[in-house]
């Protein structure tokens, strides 16, 4: 079986993308079962951003013979924006799509089977999965995490990626997040495209 390839920050089985980009694959299955197989997907947990960019990780030393081979034919990257303030090199939408074109282009030589997602909230671009999963909540749920995390001791607020999950599970335990939401369109869209 042909496979596609997903690399992410955190671990290969038990980070939020994975669970996000399975969560989004299998709404996708119910249009098409056979397309849409997660067994398909070799993932690559990536750990921390500034991994990504190292060609020497060893996850590439994987990856590449697989592509060589045809074992893969599709490569999709999904990088946090971050934000700029916090990393001059790596932080920001911009910084980060800029980082993985050189990555893609000049030191993979990937680019042509290689496509990219960067989560964040899509109105400001800055950010985490975490904060794209925020920004698909009602305003009345978003403006009670935010008016908490505002008001709280919290240390490093600006990076609360944990926090804010954790928030949203203990306040809304039986409230899942709206998988049709229009913030997850261009993922989904992504998605569509790898699995095509």
């Amino acid at each position: 079986m042909v496979k596609v390839a997903i690399l992410h920050e955190g671990h290969a089985d038990k980070s939020l993308d994975n669970w996000l980009l399975k969560e989004l694959t299998a709404e996708l299955a119910k249009e098409n079962p056979v397309v849409f197989n997660w067994n398909r997907v070799q993932c690559y947990g990536m750990q921390g951003k500034s991994t990504f960019f190292d060609i020497t990780n060893v996850k590439y030393s994987d990856l590449l013979p697989q592509i060589i081979e045809d074992q893969i034919t599709k490569v999709l990257f999904v990088i946090d924006a971050d934000c700029h303030e916090n990393d001059a090199v790596y932080g920001g939408y911009h910084n980060t799509l800029n980082q993985w074109q050189t990555l893609v282009m000049n030191q993979l030589n990937i680019a042509e089977i290689s496509d990219i997602f960067i989560s964040c909230d899509p109105i400001t671009q800055t950010g985490y999965v975490e904060s794209l999963l925020l920004s698909t909540l009602d305003d009345d749920k978003k403006t009670c995490i935010e008016t908490f995390l505002a008001c709280s001791d919290f240390q490093q607020k600006d990076n609360a990626k944990a926090i804010l999950r954790q928030i949203y599970k203990t306040a809304y335990p039986k409230a899942p997040y709206d998988l049709q939401h229009a913030h997850f369109d261009e993922l989904k869209q992504k998605l569509r495209a790898l699995f095509s």
